[in-house]
């Protein structure tokens, strides 16, 4: 009963929000758990992070594959100052998210307080929520600098 409750929070959030990806995620998980198809539930857990890190990868590669960035293009913007701070910012990305993933496995219980934050990330500050791994990545970012500074 707590889980379709947190459910129907997380929708009306959303949906009051403009969170359309929260409202959705929440909308399809209370459809799986309310026409007793929860046995999907353990594939979703396990592997709908990566289904949808290949879905943003496709989204972010299509315009490459359509020619509509070319060759010349990327090799100028690596060669630039936003172009090294990119890659920079890709390699901290990707570090932060594997903290930040071993962090929701070792400590599930903080994914609501990632989520909280999300909308009032989105509500007060106008973000996107891209998904709760880059948000889990700098919450063991700050916990590694608190211990650090301790």
């Amino acid at each position: 009963m707590w889980g379709e409750t947190l459910l129907l929070a997380l929708i009306i959030v959303g949906i009051i929000a403009k969170a359309p990806l929260i409202a959705s995620s929440a909308c399809i998980l209370m459809v799986i758990k309310m026409s007793n198809l929860t046995h999907y539930f353990p594939f979703i857990e396990r592997r709908g992070l990566e289904l949808g890190l290949v879905l943003l990868m496709l989204s972010v590669l299509t315009p490459i594959v359509k020619e509509k960035i070319l060759w010349s293009e990327l090799k100028e913007s690596f060669l630039s100052l936003p172009g090294f701070l990119a890659f920079l910012g890709g390699v901290l990305a990707t570090y932060l998210n594997s903290d930040g993933l071993r962090m929701l496995k070792t400590q599930p219980e903080l994914l609501l307080c990632l989520m909280i934050g999300s909308v009032v990330g989105i509500v007060f500050f106008g973000g996107i929520p891209v998904g709760p791994l880059m948000a889990a990545g700098l919450a063991a970012f700050f916990l590694k600098l608190i211990n650090f500074l301790q």
